[in-house]
C-alpha cells in the first residue's frame, strides 16, 4: 500500500495481524482522522501519514471522487485485494458491493462528499458468512475541494476464493461541524445601578441669566 521504510527495525509485520478478527481497525483509522482534523473542518489528503495508522494499513484505502457517486481506489491495503482476489487500485469502490446495493452506496458516497459527513456501513456478503464494517472519512485535496476520502474496510469470516461482494445492512451518517464556542456578551449592570455622570448645576447671575459654574483655581499658602 505504501513504500516501506528503509530501516528494517521500524517495519512491523502485519501479515497475520487482523486485530483479533474484530473491527477495532475502523476505530483506529477514525481516531487518526479526528486527530488530524482538530479544529479544522477536514484534514487534507497530503496530511495522511501511513505511520499514523500502521496497525490498520492492510484495511485502509484512499478514494478519489471522479464523478457524482463514483470514487476510485487510489491506494488500497492488502486485505481489500484479498477480498477481490486481485489488485484493486484503480477500481471503483462499488466493486465490493452487490448489484442491489450499489445504487444506495453511490447515493451515500455523494452525500458524504457534499455535506461533508462521516459514513459507517454494516455489510454482509451474499452467503451471510462474512460480516464487514466500513468507515468513510472525507478529505480535502490540495486544491481545497472535498474529492478525497480515507477509508477502512474490515471483515470477519472466511472470505473464500471467489470475489467477495457485500450487501448493505445499515448505514450511519454523522455530519461534520466545527466546534464553536458560543459568544458570551459582557455582563451588563442593571439600569438602576449604572452610575450616572454628574449634571452641571445652573446658577443665576445678578442679571438673572443662567450660567454653568466653572472651575476656579484655589491657591493654598501651605
Amino acid at each position: 500500500m505504501y513504500e516501506s521504510p528503509k530501516d528494517g527495525e521500524n517495519v512491523v509485520n502485519l501479515t497475520n495481524f487482523h486485530t483479533s478478527h474484530s473491527f477495532s481497525a475502523v476505530a483506529q483509522v477514525e481516531a487518526y482522522w479526528e486527530g488530524l482534523r482538530q479544529d479544522k473542518l477536514l484534514p487534507k489528503r497530503s496530511d495522511i501519514d501511513p505511520r499514523g495508522i500502521e496497525a490498520a494499513l492492510e484495511y485502509a484505502f484512499i478514494l478519489e471522487r471522479v464523478a457524482p457517486g463514483v470514487a476510485r481506489m487510489r491506494i488500497a491495503g492488502s486485505h481489500l485485494s484479498d477480498l477481490m482476489g486481485m489488485e484493486v487500485r484503480g477500481m471503483p469502490i462499488t466493486a465490493f458491493l452487490s448489484t442491489d446495493s450499489r445504487r444506495r452506496f453511490s447515493d451515500t458516497l455523494e452525500e458524504l462528499f457534499a455535506t461533508p459527513a462521516v459514513g459507517t456501513l454494516a455489510l454482509r456478503n451474499d452467503t451471510g458468512a462474512v460480516e464487514g464494517r466500513m468507515i468513510l472519512l472525507p478529505l480535502k485535496s490540495d486544491m481545497g475541494d472535498v474529492t478525497r476520502m480515507l477509508g477502512c474496510f474490515v471483515t470477519k469470516g472466511d472470505i473464500g476464493a471467489d470475489p467477495c461482494r457485500f450487501n448493505i445492512e445499515d448505514i450511519k451518517i454523522r455530519t461534520i461541524s466545527l466546534a464553536q464556542t458560543a459568544f458570551q456578551p459582557a455582563p451588563q449592570a442593571p439600569a438602576d445601578e449604572v452610575p450616572q455622570a454628574p449634571r452641571a448645576t445652573l446658577q443665576r447671575t445678578a442679571t438673572g441669566a443662567r450660567t454653568v459654574p466653572y472651575l476656579r483655581l484655589v491657591k493654598s499658602d501651605s
